[in-house]
């Protein structure tokens, strides 16, 4: 198992991983297999989408912190629901295949470490089968 560290710099950040992950698998020498990818935190989530143009990932944070506010009526005293909230609907792991040594993404697509409660510093754990 692999950790990536990720320090995130405002609340909602989407944080591109993608080469870590393609450097993991190329120092694993994995040719064909599974790249786990798991988020150990409850107000943080992974996503795959579009990493050519900036404003997908911009557009996703500001629909969610449409939907979710901050100052939302929640019950949860620590004042982070909506971060909760968008972990949930985000998940906490994801699986890209490897094929030929790389990771079988589609031409537009990147990985993506969701912050919804930064800035902090993060993990994300990748364990290669």
């Amino acid at each position: 198992m692999k950790t990536i560290t990720v320090k995130s710099r405002s609340r909602n950040e989407f944080i591109d991983i993608t080469s870590d992950l393609k450097d993991i698998v190329r120092q694993a020498g994995v040719k064909s297999g599974a790249c786990y990818i798991f988020v150990p935190h409850t107000t943080a989530g992974i996503t795959i989408n579009e990493g050519a143009d900036p404003a997908v990932k911009r557009d996703i944070i500001a629909a969610l912190e449409r939907v979710f506010p901050v100052d939302g009526d929640y019950r949860h005293g620590e004042g982070n629901s909506d971060a909760h909230i968008k972990a949930s609907l985000t998940g906490s792991s994801s699986v890209v295949l490897i094929e030929d040594g790389k990771l079988v993404l589609g031409t537009w697509q990147s990985v993506y470490f969701c912050e919804f409660d930064g800035p902090r510093n993060r993990q994300v754990l990748v364990k290669l089968i």
